[in-house]
């Protein structure tokens, strides 16, 4: 029997451009008449649709089911070939990115606003992503964009919805429908990477004084969390924790960091957890967070990069290059220095990562937002990043047979070697954005007149004193495209090294999120007293002089950040 097919007339919604993210947006937008029905048939009119397969998933977040049948019921309508949907409608964005590369889809529309909160008054959002399993590239982005300005019908095929709760292969109207396992494809992934052996056996050698707790913080990566430590290592239920995904992220906020994982932090504290982490919503970040030692994400993904060798995917391909975003801390470039490898400064955003990637050019890179990877994806792999940290550990330890060695051992170890980027993000969330659009043109008067240049700044509570360098607005050349992206942070330098960076994040899904990125690099002749200081001493100083330059509290309103890493 053959479904008919509906179009169905609409008019353009203003503000439907998506970003590296893709388009995110409160939940009570998208639930307007058309409104996602829209934003979904410009997708289709910008990709080469007919015969095509695409990957639907996401973070299961609220409103998510609903859009998969109508992603169905327009994609059918156009001519799909066919859909490969995660169980539950439910895909890790590294998984997804995995499966789109695996079974080598068109594309893959994931659904999810990452970190941001989910449920009936919170955040929604769509995403598509491309053949290499990327996030669309801007000439992509743009082509939908300029399809949502004109649009004027959609094409619904008037069929039943399908089950998402059962595997297997389906038919609807004329495309072919595969429902899949959310975790296997993924978890045999991660098996090709790593060294699961040395794992299971580092862990159950250390049962009493390596224990190990997971947090999903109720997202997408419970699952997956699940399947590889209490199933394939082994470990106790105990092990995990938050790990039932919840459509509203358990009334949370489900973004790796010291503010949000409280959840996490607070056990590890109070139960002498070695080894604890988190990772977000949709799954592409992550945090590594023992009993009294926090890594932050730049040197999260400079250690794993020192300890390479030791991850059984790299021995055998070697490591091609290593890169970091912008306001990522500079650790990752002292590894390359040392190792001979080619590095690179790219904005935030990883589909920069992925034209490294598909090049053969990049290995390892990391973003100062908890998100650690490599080219096995093109997406950030929080689960990938906490493997990584086991595997690494594991290895230490097969050398160090008498004394246990825990992540401070790796972080103190690698200061030693390197010196260390002190590193902190101030996030002023939801702030108006008069108020940092006043703060950006402030910061370009100065670039433009150079009135900041040479003037000399001193802390109010430690009398340091910081002579600025230079004042710049980050620009990026893509190596392999060519293409250039400008405006993509400002960046202040002073004499020491140190510098501070801000950026208007475009990640929220409302008001706007400024954040203000410290480093202050000290070498390693500096000594185990003070290349151990904690974070914030070690940036006091820096902290009050960016913060009286760039008269933040004034333009924002807000004396203290939203959230500190």
């Amino acid at each position: 029997m053959t479904s008919k097919v509906q179009e169905i007339p609409t008019k353009p919604f203003d503000g439907q451009k998506p970003g590296t993210s893709g388009l995110r947006k409160r939940v009570k937008v998208f639930q307007q008449e058309h409104y996602t029905e829209n934003f979904v048939q410009a997708i289709f009119d910008s990709i080469a649709v007919e015969g095509s397969t695409l990957v639907i998933g996401g973070d299961g977040r609220y409103f998510s089911p609903e859009t998969v049948q109508t992603i169905l019921k327009i994609g059918s309508a156009n001519n799909v070939s066919r859909f490969i949907i995660g169980k539950d409608s439910i895909l890790s964005t590294p998984a997804a990115s995995n499966v789109i590369r695996k079974y080598k889809a068109t594309g893959g529309i994931l659904l999810t606003a990452s970190h941001n909160p989910g449920g009936p008054d919170a955040d929604f959002g769509i995403k598509y992503n491309v053949s290499n399993g990327g996030p669309a590239p801007e000439n992509v982005t743009n082509q939908i964009y300029e399809k949502t300005k004109t649009i004027k019908s959609y094409k619904v095929l008037d069929a039943p919805p399908v089950d998402l709760s059962k595997i297997g292969e389906f038919t609807y109207g004329p495309t072919k429908v595969s429902i899949i396992d959310s975790v296997a494809d993924y978890i045999t992934l991660l098996e090709s990477i790593f060294d699961f052996s040395l794992i299971k056996k580092f862990l159950d050698e250390h049962q009493s004084d390596f224990r190990v707790l997971f947090d999903g913080l109720h997202g997408v990566t419970g699952p997956y969390a699940r399947a590889l430590l209490v199933e394939n290592f082994g470990l106790p239920e105990s092990s995990i924790q938050n790990c039932v995904p919840s459509p509203n992220f358990g009334g949370g906020h489900p973004d790796p960091n010291l503010t949000y994982a409280h959840s996490l932090v607070e056990v590890v504290e109070k139960e002498n957890i070695a080894f604890g982490a988190a990772s977000d919503g949709d799954g592409d970040r992550n945090m590594i967070y023992g009993k009294g030692a926090f890594v932050t994400p730049s040197d999260s993904v400079a250690i794993i990069a020192h300890w390479a060798e030791t991850i059984p995917y790299f021995k055998k391909g070697g490591v091609k290059g290593l890169a970091r975003s912008m306001p990522t801390s500079k650790a990752i470039d002292l590894v390359a220095k040392k190792k001979g490898l080619e590095v690179f400064e790219v904005p935030t955003g990883w589909k920069f990562f992925g034209n490294l990637m598909d090049a053969g050019r990049l290995s390892i890179c990391g973003e100062e937002s908890f998100g650690t990877g490599s080219d096995h994806i093109r997406e950030k792999d929080g689960i990938w990043a906490v493997v990584a940290w086991l595997n690494i550990l594991a290895a230490a330890n097969q050398n160090s047979p008498n004394k246990l060695i825990g992540i401070n051992d790796l972080l103190n170890e690698f200061y030693s070697i390197y010196g260390r980027s002190f590193f902190s993000r101030y996030d002023y969330e939801e702030v108006p954005s008069d108020g940092a659009n006043a703060l950006v043109a402030h910061l370009n008067e100065a670039l433009k007149s150079g009135s900041l240049n040479d003037t000399v700044h001193t802390s109010a509570s430690t009398s340091t004193k910081y002579t600025v360098s230079g004042l710049y607005d980050f620009e990026y050349k893509d190596p392999i495209d060519h293409s250039v992206s400008k405006n993509q942070g400002q960046v202040i330098t002073f004499s020491d090294g140190s510098r501070v960076v801000f950026r208007l994040s475009g990640t929220g899904s409302q008001g706007a999120t400024v954040r203000m990125y410290v480093e202050r690099y000290l070498g390693p002749d500096a000594g185990p007293a003070a290349l151990s200081e904690p974070a914030a001493e070690g940036l006091k100083s820096l902290i009050e002089v960016a913060l009286e330059i760039s008269k933040l509290k004034e333009f924002l309103g807000r004396d203290e950040p939203t959230v500190i890493t």
